[in-house]
Protein backbone atom coordinates (compact mmCIF):
# COMPACT_ATOMS: atom_id res chain seq x y z
CA UNK A 1 0.00 0.00 0.00
CA UNK A 2 1.41 3.12 -1.02
CA UNK A 3 2.58 6.28 1.70
CA UNK A 4 -0.17 8.72 0.20
CA UNK A 5 -3.29 5.78 0.02
CA UNK A 6 -2.31 4.83 3.51
CA UNK A 7 -2.23 8.56 4.79
CA UNK A 8 -5.87 9.17 2.95
CA UNK A 9 -7.18 6.07 4.88
CA UNK A 10 -5.81 7.43 8.09
CA UNK A 11 -7.37 10.92 7.55
CA UNK A 12 -10.79 8.99 6.79
CA UNK A 13 -10.54 6.69 9.74
CA UNK A 14 -10.07 9.81 11.67
CA UNK A 15 -13.08 11.49 10.82
CA UNK A 16 -14.81 8.53 11.17
CA UNK A 17 -14.46 8.24 14.47
CA UNK A 18 -14.38 11.66 15.41
CA UNK A 19 -18.13 11.34 14.84
CA UNK A 20 -18.06 9.14 17.24
CA UNK A 21 -16.00 11.23 19.95
CA UNK A 22 -13.27 9.08 19.69
CA UNK A 23 -9.74 10.29 18.98
CA UNK A 24 -6.62 8.77 16.76
CA UNK A 25 -3.72 9.39 18.25
CA UNK A 26 0.01 9.77 16.29
CA UNK A 27 1.06 6.44 18.13
CA UNK A 28 -2.22 4.82 17.12
CA UNK A 29 -1.18 5.93 13.14
CA UNK A 30 2.43 4.62 13.73
CA UNK A 31 1.14 1.22 15.27
CA UNK A 32 -1.32 0.90 12.06
CA UNK A 33 1.66 1.75 9.96
CA UNK A 34 4.05 -0.54 11.69
CA UNK A 35 1.26 -3.43 11.32
CA UNK A 36 0.63 -2.33 7.31
CA UNK A 37 4.44 -2.79 6.91
CA UNK A 38 4.23 -6.75 8.72
CA UNK A 39 6.20 -5.63 11.67
CA UNK A 40 3.79 -7.99 13.42
CA UNK A 41 0.36 -9.83 13.44
CA UNK A 42 -3.37 -8.78 14.32
CA UNK A 43 -2.75 -10.91 17.42
CA UNK A 44 0.08 -8.59 18.80
CA UNK A 45 -1.34 -5.33 18.22
CA UNK A 46 -4.98 -6.10 19.54
CA UNK A 47 -2.26 -7.37 22.66
CA UNK A 48 -0.68 -4.20 22.94
CA UNK A 49 -3.94 -2.48 22.35
CA UNK A 50 -5.18 -4.31 25.39
CA UNK A 51 -2.21 -3.88 27.13
CA UNK A 52 -2.34 -0.46 26.85
CA UNK A 53 -5.95 0.22 28.73
CA UNK A 54 -5.15 -1.95 31.51
CA UNK A 55 -4.26 -0.37 34.98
Amino acid sequence: MSEEKFMFEIANLKQDLGIEDMVVTNDDIDMLKRYNNNEFTMNEMIDNIKKSFQI
